[in-house]
């Protein structure tokens, strides 16, 4: 929740009467925006889930609903949450599982939120959500009789798959960059203003129309690119009108269909969870796996697979330019707003999909296109949001944008 997980990352101590303000202020915003994170996120992020009959609320601006956001006081909720996603993408089940064993033996748990949560990538999923302010939050992923928990308590983060009896665990939760959240603005007003000031030109920001979403009153508030060549079709985000904590997120695409992402609660309360509920303890019997920061010398990959080299291509360190220390170099930004891209010569060859290891070649096969132009000849890889346009001289060119923009830029290169 972002929204994400909910976990969020929270200042480790406060120092000062000006640190705890900040951070009175900054945990304002933690349980709306981990809510709107969690459908954003997973990137990214439901079928309609308005009753029937909207319900008659007071008029309110776009900048008003944009405040109400911004000055929510919501720090505990709990509820049911359910994600759908449609990036126009294969299936990843079999590609998630053939990465998980590029760390060798030991070197990976099921429970670790980095492979587990990439199945919201795709399809509709059924999610307990409960929050306790910055310190405390709990996702729970359903799957018949399976579950999958995260949960963020204090300095701790655990995560338990209940079909491998697996545990992931990581400390350090609470360590996060200050500096950022100083940047915060100090009021909703404030905030409201900066966000309309930053859609500009490009972007649309209106309040369309109510909805009842779980069974609570919410307003409509509709973003929408003013730019041609954008996928995105618009961005609608269900705001509960008494406290204004976001509900819902739609993202649709202008290739119609099934929404990118379409993502709310069925069920929402906001009163405080007990504290049990963010309680863990580590199953008898079970594997537990520490993270990074969890235990110094944790499990790392000895060695890649046996002809992992071979399968990339021989050339493969020298195809990325001297490693990855010149990987950025020739990084470039086109465009603005919605219709940004972004470029980058590798200075190498594109590599060819029957060099790619057999996990990815079908996966490549399915989404990729052949295209040309005045720039020459590439594969155009497409998701109903995302497209990257890869040229066989080594130039890729990304974005939120239409194979038409991306062919464009290419050419202009030339």
């Amino acid at each position: 929740m972002a929204a994400n997980e909910v976990p969020s990352e929270t200042p480790s101590e406060v120092r000062g009467e000006a640190r705890g303000e900040t951070r009175r202020r900054a945990s304002r915003y933690v349980v709306p925006v981990a809510v709107a994170g969690v459908a954003a996120a997973t990137i990214g992020l439901v079928p309609a889930l308005a009753a029937a009959g909207d319900p008659d609320l007071p008029e309110i601006t776009a900048q008003q609903l944009i405040e109400k956001i911004a000055g929510s006081e919501t720090q505990t909720l709990s509820g049911t949450f359910k994600v759908s996603t449609d990036l126009g993408l294969p299936a990843l089940g079999g590609l998630a599982s053939g990465l998980g064993g590029l760390g060798g033996d030991g070197a990976s748990s099921t429970a670790d939120p980095a492979q587990k949560l990439t199945e919201l990538a795709s399809g509709t999923h059924t999610l307990r959500l409960a929050a306790d302010g910055p310190e405390r939050q709990k996702l729970t992923l359903l799957d018949g009789s399976d579950e999958y928990s995260l949960i963020h308590n204090g300095d701790d983060v655990w995560a338990y798959d209940s079909k491998s009896n697996e545990v992931f665990h990581e400390k350090g939760a609470s360590e996060g960059p200050e500096a950022e959240r100083k940047e915060l603005p100090a009021t909703p007003k404030e905030l409201a203003d900066e966000v309309l000031k930053a859609a500009g030109d490009t972007t649309s920001i209106t309040v369309d129309g109510t909805a009842k979403v779980a069974g609570r009153d919410a307003y409509q508030l509709v973003i929408k690119p003013k730019q041609a060549g954008s996928t995105v079709a618009s961005v609608k985000i269900a705001v509960d009108a008494a406290n204004g904590t976001p509900l819902k997120f739609t993202l649709s695409s202008v290739e119609g269909g099934k929404p990118v992402v379409d993502a709310g609660f069925t069920k929402v309360d906001f009163a405080r969870p007990d504290a049990s509920v963010f309680a863990f303890e580590a199953p008898k019997g079970a594997k537990v796996t520490e993270g990074a920061k969890g235990a110094e010398g944790a499990a790392k990959p000895e060695k890649l697979p046996e002809n992992f080299e071979k399968e990339f291509g021989k050339d493969f360190e020298k195809g990325f330019g001297k490693g990855f220390e010149d990987f950025g170099k020739g990084l470039n930004v086109i465009g603005e707003g919605w219709t940004t891209i972004a470029r980058l010569d590798t200075g190498a060859p594109a590599p060819k999909t029957e060099e790619a290891p057999k996990e990815f070649q079908g996966l490549l096969d399915s989404f990729g296109d052949e295209v040309t132009g005045k720039f020459g000849s590439g594969t155009l890889f497409k998701t109903k949001l995302v497209n990257a346009l890869l040229t066989d001289d080594g130039k890729v060119y990304v974005g939120a944008v239409t194979k038409d923009a991306l062919v464009d830029a290419a050419n202009a290169d030339k």
